[in-house]
């Protein structure tokens, strides 16, 4: 990594190097034991908030990197006051994307607080900003301004429809993205109305893949010593996601319609009801058809010219799919699950959230986590997905109370404590 200081937090180790932090912690506050993490040395400033850009950074701070949230004084991130419900006076839909990270309160509207998110920009590594479009710009931290005074930052904006073409001035709302980008026009029962996924797939999809392009620009800049803008467009990404859709419409001129639970090219597969539940089955081909019907004791389907081949299972779903919906009511779902596994057919349970979240698959794993919180008590989180060997991710910090860290993260940039507490009675943080 470039070499550039001061750090936010903490001095540059000799020559950008990116290593294990130093006892007890080189500023940060984050422990310094245990193996490196793949972005310990990393430097963030956050202005983002609510889901997209949280997601994003708290993906680079379970990688190791240093993120200073930036928040407003009194208010913070909108996301604190999405609930009920609230632990602790806290909000679960905050504390499940703002876990390693430290909050610092800044007033921007301020010219000392802009003069603050500056000094904090000129040890940074990163910047990532999702604000409304046009907004940055307007407060003089836009991607021009801070590649004018620091050309080795990377600097990331989220933004719902790009910066460019008709719909660019359009804020961007999860929900609005969705039924934008074709998806939820794929989604729900053919005869019904179109659904949203029930998660908020447009802005976690852009957090990944803001996360995504901010490690390939801080690659990128090992061989240039130069940052870049990242653009991320929560449209594009999720528009990225409809693949065979997209590539289907391109190849026949017709636009997929919704099916519900049914794939329009594999066979079945879909969600079948069980006696007492639901089960999904997933026969991608010819081999795992054969072991579906020898498994369910139906030689006859097996033989069955109609239901041979992929391609006629897909020909002949009309004829086929009432059958195997028959069939799947016979029995319970473990009793499904018993039989399709020791076959090897590929089947799963229709799990709620709760289920999910105590599954020993995950629980035993590490992928469940708990940390405790200053007032929220033992927080419990869905852990980092990606696993590495030889640099783990790592969970060091709870969520962090509104300004938790500003004396902290000033004290490291270099303002005195008079300074602080000037600009605590001044309103500027």
């Amino acid at each position: 990594m470039s070499a550039r200081s001061p750090r936010v937090g903490g001095a540059r180790r000799p020559g950008g190097s990116v290593g294990r932090r130093a006892e007890p912690s080189s500023g940060d506050g984050r422990a310094g034991a245990g193996p490196a993490a793949p972005l310990d040395g990393i430097r963030v400033v956050d202005l983002s908030r609510v889901v997209a850009g949280p997601y994003c950074t708290m993906t680079l701070g379970d990688m190791g990197a240093d993120v200073v949230k930036i928040e407003e004084p009194g208010r913070g991130d909108e996301s604190r006051a999405f609930g009920p419900p609230f632990l602790g006076g806290e909000s679960p839909y905050y504390l499940s994307v703002n876990r390693n990270k430290r909050s610092c309160t800044v007033n921007l509207k301020r010219e000392a607080g802009r003069a603050i998110v500056w000094r904090l920009i000129a040890g940074a590594d990163v910047v990532i900003q999702n604000f409304r479009p046009g907004a940055v710009a307007r407060l003089g931290l836009d991607y021009e301004a801070v590649a004018a005074r620091h050309p080795g930052v990377v600097y990331c904006s989220i933004s719902g429809f790009g910066d460019g073409g008709p719909d660019a001035s359009r804020p961007g709302y999860d929900l609005i993205v969705q039924g934008e980008s074709g998806l939820m026009d794929l989604t729900g029962e053919a005869d019904g109305p179109p659904s949203r996924i029930g998660t908020s797939i447009a802005d976690l999809t852009a957090g990944m893949m803001a996360a995504q392009g901010i490690l390939l620009a801080l690659y990128a800049r090992r061989t240039t010593g130069r940052g870049q803008h990242v653009k991320i467009a929560m449209l594009d990404a999720v528009a990225s996601l409809l693949t065979y859709n997209a590539g289907n419409y391109f190849a026949s001129g017709e636009s997929p319609t919704r099916r519900g639970n049914d794939h329009p090219s594999v066979v079945p597969y879909q969600t079948l009801r069980a006696r007492d539940g639901w089960i999904n089955l997933g026969i991608a081909n010819d081999s795992l058809w054969l072991r579906y019907c020898n498994a369910v004791g139906r030689p006859d389907l097996r033989d069955d010219p109609r239901f041979a081949t992929a391609p006629e299972r897909v020909k002949h779903r009309d004829a086929l799919v009432p059958i195997i919906v028959d069939l799947t009511t016979s029995r319970t779902v473990a009793e499904w699950m018993d039989v399709l596994r020791a076959a090897g057919v590929p089947c799963g349970r229709i799990r709620n959230v709760a289920e999910v979240c105590t599954n020993p698959q995950l629980t035993t794993r590490g992928r469940v986590v708990d940390h405790p919180h200053p007032t929220a008590g033992q927080v419990t989180m869905i852990g980092q997905p990606i696993e590495l060997s030889g640099t783990p991710c790592r969970i060091d910090r709870a969520p962090p109370l509104l300004g938790q860290h500003t004396g902290e993260v000033l004290r490291a940039a270099g303002y005195t404590d008079e300074e602080i507490r000037a600009f605590r009675t001044g309103g500027v943080v």
